[in-house]
């Protein structure tokens, strides 16, 4: 059953999905972890693969840039191919300096200024969650891979390039945002308003601080620590 994004057949997505904003992290994902991947989507260019990590049945998908984005891709997952579980894989910017360039951050919860929760689904309030649920098998699996997991109040942008300067972080900083990405916001609230699962673990790929930042080629395959600890964490 096609949806108008997704070319996949029921039943040929996993339970759990990863997510990256990336196609082309998804592909190395799949090539990268997976064995025996089968890539089940193709349409627009947002690769999806089915695999299986230590025996256990996953898939990777992107999902663009933006809620507009993610939202379309996950909130299909989530009502037309019975998938329980997704976990988003992205990177991020960091507002505060107590995480810097590579440090994995997963989110708490997730604040906007974006009506895409309201508009979608009548959600009031500035801010959507995750499950708590998922995020503890995440803790464990960082735990267990011996990796260090930085955790917080994550920002979803509707915009990337903004006029004025910075200032208006210090605001964000107040209300507790530790860094900035663009779609979590609306993939918790998918999840809330269709029963589902979500989770959000990010890479620091440049620094409001130090105004470091990392390359195009290094987001798409070097932020692995992140992606070990999302499939250490997947259970069927």
């Amino acid at each position: 059953m096609a949806t108008p994004h997704n070319q996949a057949n029921f039943g040929e997505i996993a339970k759990t999905v990863l997510m990256p904003g990336d196609p082309l992290r998804a592909r190395f994902i799949a090539e990268t972890f997976l064995d025996d991947p089968v890539q089940f989507n193709s349409v627009r260019g947002m690769y999806g693969y089915t695999g299986s990590y230590n025996g256990k049945k996953v898939s990777v998908m992107g999902s663009g840039m933006g809620m507009p984005s993610i939202g379309i891709y996950s909130y299909e997952l989530y009502k037309f191919y019975g998938v329980e579980n997704i976990i988003r894989i992205g990177s991020a910017g960091a507002y505060s300096d107590t995480v810097d360039l590579y440090d994995v951050v997963l989110a708490t919860k997730a604040f906007s200024e974006s009506s895409y929760a309201w508009v979608a689904s009548k959600h009031e309030g500035q801010f959507t969650y995750p499950s708590e649920e998922l995020n503890e098998k995440l803790r464990a699996s960082a735990h267990k891979l011996g990796i260090d997991l930085h955790e917080g109040c994550i920002h979803s942008s509707d915009v990337f390039y903004r006029e004025g300067g910075n200032d208006y972080v210090k605001d964000l900083l107040e209300k507790g945002c530790i860094a900035v990405e663009m779609e979590s916001f609306a993939l918790f609230a998918n999840a809330q308003v269709l029963g589902k699962k979500a989770a959000c673990l990010l890479t620091i790929s440049d620094s409001f601080v130090t105004h470091q930042e990392t390359t195009a080629e290094e987001r798409q395959t070097s932020f692995t620590n992140m992606m070990k600890i999302a499939l250490e964490a997947v259970e069927e």
